[in-house]
Protein backbone atom coordinates (compact mmCIF):
# COMPACT_ATOMS: atom_id res chain seq x y z
CA UNK A 1 0.00 0.00 0.00
CA UNK A 2 2.77 2.83 0.77
CA UNK A 3 4.65 1.88 -2.48
CA UNK A 4 1.60 2.41 -3.98
CA UNK A 5 0.36 5.71 -2.76
CA UNK A 6 4.19 6.84 -3.79
CA UNK A 7 3.05 5.32 -7.52
CA UNK A 8 -0.22 6.19 -7.66
CA UNK A 9 0.13 9.81 -6.13
CA UNK A 10 2.29 11.68 -9.36
CA UNK A 11 -1.10 10.16 -11.55
CA UNK A 12 -3.33 13.59 -10.48
CA UNK A 13 -0.19 15.96 -10.90
CA UNK A 14 2.21 14.67 -13.53
CA UNK A 15 -0.63 16.26 -16.65
CA UNK A 16 -0.82 19.15 -14.71
CA UNK A 17 2.83 19.63 -14.21
CA UNK A 18 3.46 18.71 -17.93
CA UNK A 19 0.89 21.42 -19.14
CA UNK A 20 2.71 24.10 -16.90
CA UNK A 21 6.00 23.15 -17.56
CA UNK A 22 5.23 23.69 -21.66
CA UNK A 23 3.28 26.52 -21.30
CA UNK A 24 6.32 28.78 -19.26
CA UNK A 25 8.68 26.84 -21.97
CA UNK A 26 7.03 28.20 -25.03
CA UNK A 27 4.63 31.15 -23.80
CA UNK A 28 1.41 29.51 -24.96
CA UNK A 29 -1.55 26.93 -23.61
CA UNK A 30 -2.02 25.71 -27.50
CA UNK A 31 1.47 23.19 -27.49
CA UNK A 32 0.56 22.39 -23.70
CA UNK A 33 -3.28 21.51 -24.51
CA UNK A 34 -1.58 19.11 -27.43
CA UNK A 35 1.23 17.48 -25.67
CA UNK A 36 -1.76 16.76 -22.67
CA UNK A 37 -4.36 15.45 -24.90
CA UNK A 38 -1.47 13.30 -26.44
CA UNK A 39 -0.48 11.88 -22.82
CA UNK A 40 -3.71 11.35 -22.16
CA UNK A 41 -4.70 9.31 -25.07
CA UNK A 42 -1.77 7.29 -24.56
CA UNK A 43 -2.20 6.64 -20.97
CA UNK A 44 -5.69 4.85 -22.27
CA UNK A 45 -4.29 3.01 -24.70
CA UNK A 46 -1.12 1.73 -22.84
CA UNK A 47 -3.33 0.92 -19.30
CA UNK A 48 -5.19 -1.93 -21.68
CA UNK A 49 -1.97 -3.41 -23.74
CA UNK A 50 0.06 -3.15 -20.16
CA UNK A 51 -3.38 -4.97 -18.43
CA UNK A 52 -3.34 -7.59 -20.82
CA UNK A 53 0.63 -8.68 -20.34
CA UNK A 54 0.43 -8.64 -16.43
CA UNK A 55 -2.20 -10.74 -16.79
CA UNK A 56 -0.34 -13.04 -18.71
CA UNK A 57 3.36 -12.22 -17.15
CA UNK A 58 2.89 -11.66 -13.29
CA UNK A 59 2.99 -8.09 -12.41
CA UNK A 60 6.78 -7.61 -11.50
CA UNK A 61 8.44 -8.06 -14.85
CA UNK A 62 6.37 -5.88 -16.87
CA UNK A 63 6.38 -2.90 -14.64
CA UNK A 64 10.19 -2.74 -14.28
CA UNK A 65 10.50 -3.20 -18.03
CA UNK A 66 7.94 -0.29 -18.49
CA UNK A 67 9.28 1.83 -15.70
CA UNK A 68 12.66 1.94 -17.86
CA UNK A 69 10.76 2.71 -20.68
CA UNK A 70 8.65 5.72 -19.20
CA UNK A 71 12.31 7.42 -18.06
CA UNK A 72 13.20 7.42 -21.18
CA UNK A 73 10.15 8.62 -22.81
CA UNK A 74 10.03 11.32 -19.75
CA UNK A 75 13.59 12.41 -20.44
CA UNK A 76 12.99 12.34 -24.27
CA UNK A 77 10.07 15.17 -23.83
CA UNK A 78 12.26 17.20 -21.11
CA UNK A 79 14.66 17.21 -23.74
CA UNK A 80 12.23 18.17 -26.39
CA UNK A 81 10.45 20.75 -24.33
CA UNK A 82 14.53 22.44 -23.17
CA UNK A 83 15.25 22.78 -26.80
CA UNK A 84 12.27 24.13 -28.02
CA UNK A 85 11.41 21.36 -30.96
CA UNK A 86 8.27 21.83 -33.02
CA UNK A 87 4.85 21.27 -31.42
CA UNK A 88 4.12 17.77 -33.42
CA UNK A 89 7.41 16.71 -31.69
CA UNK A 90 6.31 17.39 -28.47
CA UNK A 91 2.56 15.69 -28.89
CA UNK A 92 4.76 12.51 -30.35
CA UNK A 93 6.80 12.48 -27.20
CA UNK A 94 3.65 13.07 -24.52
CA UNK A 95 2.02 10.54 -26.69
CA UNK A 96 4.50 8.60 -25.57
CA UNK A 97 4.78 8.93 -22.29
CA UNK A 98 1.24 8.27 -21.68
CA UNK A 99 1.68 4.82 -23.71
CA UNK A 100 4.25 4.14 -21.45
CA UNK A 101 3.09 4.98 -17.57
CA UNK A 102 3.34 1.88 -15.61
CA UNK A 103 -0.27 0.54 -15.28
CA UNK A 104 0.21 0.63 -11.54
CA UNK A 105 -3.97 1.34 -10.59
CA UNK A 106 -4.88 -1.76 -12.31
CA UNK A 107 -2.22 -4.06 -10.91
CA UNK A 108 -3.28 -2.18 -7.55
CA UNK A 109 -6.98 -2.90 -7.49
CA UNK A 110 -6.31 -6.55 -9.38
CA UNK A 111 -4.19 -7.45 -6.34
CA UNK A 112 -6.96 -6.67 -3.90
CA UNK A 113 -8.77 -10.11 -5.37
CA UNK A 114 -5.52 -12.00 -4.30
CA UNK A 115 -4.61 -10.99 -1.06
CA UNK A 116 -8.23 -10.23 0.52
CA UNK A 117 -11.52 -12.73 0.96
CA UNK A 118 -14.74 -11.78 -1.05
CA UNK A 119 -17.29 -9.99 0.82
CA UNK A 120 -17.55 -6.73 2.75
CA UNK A 121 -14.19 -6.73 3.17
CA UNK A 122 -12.77 -6.85 -0.23
CA UNK A 123 -15.56 -3.96 -1.43
CA UNK A 124 -13.34 -2.41 2.04
CA UNK A 125 -10.59 -2.83 -0.05
CA UNK A 126 -11.82 -1.59 -3.35
CA UNK A 127 -13.42 1.56 -1.79
CA UNK A 128 -10.14 2.28 -0.56
CA UNK A 129 -8.72 2.66 -3.72
CA UNK A 130 -11.25 4.63 -5.02
CA UNK A 131 -11.21 7.41 -2.10
CA UNK A 132 -7.38 7.25 -2.21
CA UNK A 133 -7.43 8.46 -6.01
CA UNK A 134 -10.19 10.87 -4.65
CA UNK A 135 -7.61 12.33 -2.51
CA UNK A 136 -4.98 12.33 -4.85
CA UNK A 137 -7.05 13.89 -7.44
CA UNK A 138 -7.66 17.09 -4.59
CA UNK A 139 -3.71 17.24 -3.37
CA UNK A 140 -1.84 16.46 -6.74
CA UNK A 141 -2.68 19.31 -8.77
CA UNK A 142 -2.21 21.56 -5.91
CA UNK A 143 1.09 20.50 -5.36
CA UNK A 144 2.06 20.83 -9.06
CA UNK A 145 0.52 24.48 -8.63
CA UNK A 146 2.45 24.62 -5.67
CA UNK A 147 5.81 24.39 -7.88
CA UNK A 148 4.84 26.48 -10.19
CA UNK A 149 7.36 28.64 -8.34
CA UNK A 150 10.31 26.75 -8.42
CA UNK A 151 12.96 28.06 -10.81
CA UNK A 152 12.89 25.85 -13.13
CA UNK A 153 9.93 25.23 -14.95
CA UNK A 154 10.06 21.26 -15.63
CA UNK A 155 10.57 20.96 -11.44
CA UNK A 156 7.18 19.46 -11.36
CA UNK A 157 7.12 17.16 -13.88
CA UNK A 158 10.50 16.07 -12.80
CA UNK A 159 8.39 15.31 -9.05
CA UNK A 160 5.99 13.32 -10.68
CA UNK A 161 8.07 11.42 -12.96
CA UNK A 162 10.57 10.41 -9.89
CA UNK A 163 8.27 9.72 -7.44
CA UNK A 164 5.86 7.53 -9.93
CA UNK A 165 9.21 5.86 -10.86
CA UNK A 166 10.16 4.80 -7.11
CA UNK A 167 6.80 4.14 -6.20
CA UNK A 168 6.40 1.83 -9.10
CA UNK A 169 9.55 -0.09 -8.80
CA UNK A 170 9.24 -0.20 -5.19
CA UNK A 171 5.41 -1.86 -5.91
CA UNK A 172 6.88 -4.60 -8.15
CA UNK A 173 9.91 -5.50 -5.86
CA UNK A 174 7.68 -6.29 -3.13
CA UNK A 175 7.32 -10.01 -1.97
CA UNK A 176 3.55 -9.83 -2.38
CA UNK A 177 3.54 -8.68 -6.16
CA UNK A 178 6.85 -10.50 -6.80
CA UNK A 179 4.40 -13.52 -5.69
CA UNK A 180 1.40 -13.56 -7.44
CA UNK A 181 1.60 -15.68 -10.52
CA UNK A 182 -0.42 -15.47 -14.03
CA UNK A 183 -4.00 -16.71 -13.45
CA UNK A 184 -4.03 -18.01 -16.88
CA UNK A 185 -5.77 -15.56 -18.71
CA UNK A 186 -8.68 -16.96 -21.26
CA UNK A 187 -8.14 -15.54 -24.31
CA UNK A 188 -9.96 -17.99 -26.52
CA UNK A 189 -11.84 -15.20 -28.24
CA UNK A 190 -9.07 -12.47 -28.80
CA UNK A 191 -11.57 -10.31 -26.62
CA UNK A 192 -9.96 -11.09 -23.54
CA UNK A 193 -11.28 -8.61 -21.17
CA UNK A 194 -14.32 -8.09 -23.35
CA UNK A 195 -15.03 -11.51 -24.10
CA UNK A 196 -17.77 -11.28 -20.81
CA UNK A 197 -20.88 -9.20 -21.62
CA UNK A 198 -21.16 -8.07 -18.27
CA UNK A 199 -17.72 -6.70 -18.43
CA UNK A 200 -18.55 -4.38 -21.51
CA UNK A 201 -21.73 -3.17 -19.39
CA UNK A 202 -19.04 -2.23 -16.41
CA UNK A 203 -17.14 -0.44 -19.48
CA UNK A 204 -20.49 1.29 -20.11
CA UNK A 205 -20.51 2.40 -17.10
CA UNK A 206 -17.25 4.10 -16.89
CA UNK A 207 -18.06 5.76 -19.78
CA UNK A 208 -21.04 7.97 -18.86
CA UNK A 209 -19.43 8.37 -15.46
CA UNK A 210 -16.57 9.92 -17.33
CA UNK A 211 -18.47 12.26 -19.85
CA UNK A 212 -21.09 13.44 -17.36
CA UNK A 213 -17.50 14.52 -15.35
CA UNK A 214 -15.88 15.83 -18.01
CA UNK A 215 -18.97 17.97 -18.96
CA UNK A 216 -18.94 19.33 -14.98
CA UNK A 217 -15.44 19.82 -15.28
CA UNK A 218 -15.71 22.23 -18.07
CA UNK A 219 -19.06 23.90 -17.32
CA UNK A 220 -18.28 24.92 -13.88
CA UNK A 221 -14.99 27.24 -14.78
CA UNK A 222 -17.22 28.59 -17.56
CA UNK A 223 -19.80 29.04 -15.07
CA UNK A 224 -17.73 31.27 -12.63
CA UNK A 225 -15.41 33.03 -14.97
CA UNK A 226 -18.76 34.97 -16.77
CA UNK A 227 -19.69 35.32 -12.74
CA UNK A 228 -16.35 37.16 -12.94
CA UNK A 229 -14.74 34.65 -10.20
CA UNK A 230 -12.97 32.34 -12.19
CA UNK A 231 -10.69 31.14 -9.29
CA UNK A 232 -13.79 29.86 -7.83
CA UNK A 233 -13.99 26.87 -10.46
CA UNK A 234 -11.31 25.17 -8.26
CA UNK A 235 -12.32 25.58 -5.31
CA UNK A 236 -16.21 24.10 -6.09
CA UNK A 237 -14.28 21.45 -7.83
CA UNK A 238 -12.27 20.76 -4.51
CA UNK A 239 -15.24 20.95 -2.55
CA UNK A 240 -17.03 18.56 -5.52
CA UNK A 241 -14.18 15.90 -4.73
CA UNK A 242 -14.10 16.17 -0.59
CA UNK A 243 -17.90 15.32 -1.09
CA UNK A 244 -16.90 12.24 -3.32
CA UNK A 245 -14.45 11.00 -0.17
CA UNK A 246 -16.73 11.42 2.17
CA UNK A 247 -19.56 10.06 0.82
CA UNK A 248 -17.97 6.82 -0.09
CA UNK A 249 -16.80 6.23 3.62
CA UNK A 250 -19.87 6.61 4.47
CA UNK A 251 -21.58 4.60 1.07
CA UNK A 252 -19.73 2.00 1.69
CA UNK A 253 -21.36 1.12 5.42
CA UNK A 254 -24.58 0.33 3.89
CA UNK A 255 -24.62 0.64 -0.03
CA UNK A 256 -28.09 0.71 -1.76
CA UNK A 257 -29.52 -0.33 -3.86
CA UNK A 258 -27.40 -3.37 -2.68
CA UNK A 259 -27.72 -5.56 -5.75
CA UNK A 260 -24.81 -4.59 -7.75
CA UNK A 261 -26.77 -4.87 -11.08
CA UNK A 262 -28.80 -2.38 -9.82
CA UNK A 263 -27.02 -0.37 -8.00
CA UNK A 264 -24.23 0.61 -11.05
CA UNK A 265 -27.02 2.06 -13.71
CA UNK A 266 -28.97 3.85 -10.75
CA UNK A 267 -25.64 6.00 -9.61
CA UNK A 268 -24.87 6.96 -13.08
CA UNK A 269 -28.30 7.83 -13.42
CA UNK A 270 -28.25 10.03 -10.52
CA UNK A 271 -24.96 11.12 -11.51
CA UNK A 272 -26.17 12.72 -14.41
CA UNK A 273 -29.58 13.91 -13.20
CA UNK A 274 -27.50 16.33 -11.06
CA UNK A 275 -25.37 17.44 -13.87
CA UNK A 276 -29.05 18.43 -15.63
CA UNK A 277 -30.55 19.91 -12.23
CA UNK A 278 -26.76 22.02 -12.35
CA UNK A 279 -28.71 23.44 -16.00
CA UNK A 280 -31.37 24.79 -14.34
CA UNK A 281 -30.16 26.25 -10.60
CA UNK A 282 -30.18 29.64 -10.91
CA UNK A 283 -26.83 31.67 -8.94
CA UNK A 284 -23.60 30.41 -7.77
CA UNK A 285 -24.20 29.14 -4.40
CA UNK A 286 -27.32 27.00 -5.57
CA UNK A 287 -24.92 25.64 -8.55
CA UNK A 288 -22.65 24.48 -5.41
CA UNK A 289 -24.96 23.12 -3.33
CA UNK A 290 -26.64 21.04 -6.75
CA UNK A 291 -23.01 19.70 -7.52
CA UNK A 292 -21.86 18.57 -4.07
CA UNK A 293 -24.73 16.75 -4.05
CA UNK A 294 -24.06 15.22 -6.91
CA UNK A 295 -20.13 14.39 -6.12
CA UNK A 296 -21.21 12.36 -3.43
CA UNK A 297 -21.87 9.52 -6.13
CA UNK A 298 -18.63 9.70 -7.22
CA UNK A 299 -16.82 7.27 -5.15
CA UNK A 300 -19.66 5.01 -5.12
CA UNK A 301 -19.65 4.97 -8.74
CA UNK A 302 -15.62 4.01 -8.78
CA UNK A 303 -16.14 1.45 -6.44
CA UNK A 304 -18.96 0.00 -8.09
CA UNK A 305 -16.81 -0.52 -11.70
CA UNK A 306 -14.08 -2.39 -8.93
CA UNK A 307 -16.88 -4.90 -7.72
CA UNK A 308 -18.18 -5.46 -11.32
CA UNK A 309 -14.81 -6.01 -12.41
CA UNK A 310 -14.33 -8.92 -10.11
CA UNK A 311 -17.72 -9.84 -10.94
CA UNK A 312 -17.80 -10.36 -14.69
CA UNK A 313 -13.98 -10.19 -15.78
CA UNK A 314 -13.10 -13.63 -17.18
CA UNK A 315 -10.27 -15.59 -14.96
CA UNK A 316 -7.12 -13.80 -15.31
CA UNK A 317 -7.96 -10.47 -16.96
CA UNK A 318 -8.18 -8.46 -13.80
CA UNK A 319 -5.36 -5.94 -14.62
CA UNK A 320 -6.95 -5.80 -18.67
CA UNK A 321 -10.57 -5.56 -17.31
CA UNK A 322 -9.30 -2.33 -14.90
CA UNK A 323 -7.77 -0.75 -17.57
CA UNK A 324 -10.36 -0.90 -20.06
CA UNK A 325 -12.32 0.88 -17.02
CA UNK A 326 -9.16 3.38 -17.29
CA UNK A 327 -9.59 3.91 -21.02
CA UNK A 328 -13.88 3.56 -21.25
CA UNK A 329 -13.50 6.90 -18.29
CA UNK A 330 -10.40 8.83 -19.61
CA UNK A 331 -12.87 8.61 -22.95
CA UNK A 332 -15.84 9.32 -21.49
CA UNK A 333 -14.16 12.57 -20.28
CA UNK A 334 -12.87 13.31 -23.51
CA UNK A 335 -15.82 13.37 -25.30
CA UNK A 336 -17.32 15.11 -22.04
CA UNK A 337 -15.29 17.89 -22.20
CA UNK A 338 -15.33 18.09 -25.67
CA UNK A 339 -18.51 18.43 -26.90
CA UNK A 340 -19.27 20.52 -23.22
CA UNK A 341 -16.11 23.20 -24.16
CA UNK A 342 -18.14 23.69 -28.22
CA UNK A 343 -21.65 23.49 -26.48
CA UNK A 344 -20.73 26.08 -24.07
CA UNK A 345 -19.23 28.40 -27.08
CA UNK A 346 -22.54 28.64 -28.65
CA UNK A 347 -25.29 27.97 -26.29
CA UNK A 348 -23.26 28.81 -22.25
CA UNK A 349 -22.52 26.72 -19.49
CA UNK A 350 -25.92 25.54 -19.42
CA UNK A 351 -26.00 23.17 -22.53
CA UNK A 352 -22.81 21.67 -21.11
CA UNK A 353 -24.64 20.15 -18.03
CA UNK A 354 -27.54 19.34 -19.71
CA UNK A 355 -25.80 17.67 -22.49
CA UNK A 356 -23.50 15.44 -20.45
CA UNK A 357 -26.16 14.85 -17.89
CA UNK A 358 -28.61 13.63 -20.50
CA UNK A 359 -25.83 11.10 -21.76
CA UNK A 360 -25.26 9.43 -18.12
CA UNK A 361 -28.89 9.19 -18.07
CA UNK A 362 -29.04 7.44 -21.54
CA UNK A 363 -26.05 5.43 -20.90
CA UNK A 364 -27.79 4.57 -17.19
CA UNK A 365 -30.95 3.22 -19.10
CA UNK A 366 -28.52 1.11 -21.73
CA UNK A 367 -27.30 -0.33 -18.39
CA UNK A 368 -30.40 -1.17 -16.98
CA UNK A 369 -31.73 -3.17 -20.41
CA UNK A 370 -28.28 -5.46 -20.42
CA UNK A 371 -28.50 -5.68 -15.56
CA UNK A 372 -29.21 -9.51 -16.59
CA UNK A 373 -24.97 -9.71 -17.75
CA UNK A 374 -24.06 -7.87 -14.65
CA UNK A 375 -26.53 -10.42 -12.58
CA UNK A 376 -25.02 -13.38 -13.39
CA UNK A 377 -21.99 -12.64 -13.50
CA UNK A 378 -21.67 -11.97 -17.54
CA UNK A 379 -22.48 -15.06 -18.89
CA UNK A 380 -25.93 -15.42 -18.39
CA UNK A 381 -28.79 -14.58 -16.19
CA UNK A 382 -28.84 -16.71 -13.02
CA UNK A 383 -31.54 -15.40 -10.45
CA UNK A 384 -29.41 -17.34 -7.62
CA UNK A 385 -27.49 -13.89 -8.32
CA UNK A 386 -29.60 -11.51 -7.91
Amino acid sequence: MLASVFGRFPIAMLGLASLFYVQRAYGSFGPAGFVAAATLVGEAVGSVVQGRIIDRHGPTRPLLIVCGVFAATAGGLTLAIEARLAVPVLVAAGLAVGLSMPALPGASRALWTVLVPAGSRREAAFTYEAVSMEVFFILGPAVAAGLIAAPWAGTGFAVATGSLLVGNVGFALTRTVRGRRPAGADGGTGWGALASPGMRVVVLAGMGFGWVAGSVEVGVPAVTTRAGWPALSGLLLSAWSIASVLSGLLYALRPWPRPLHLRMPALLAGFGLGAVAMAFVPGLVGLGVVMLIAGCLITPQVTGHSLGVELTAPAGTATEAFGWVVTAITLGLACGQALGGALIDAYGPSAAFLAGGLAGVGLAAAMWFMRRALASGGYGYSPSRR
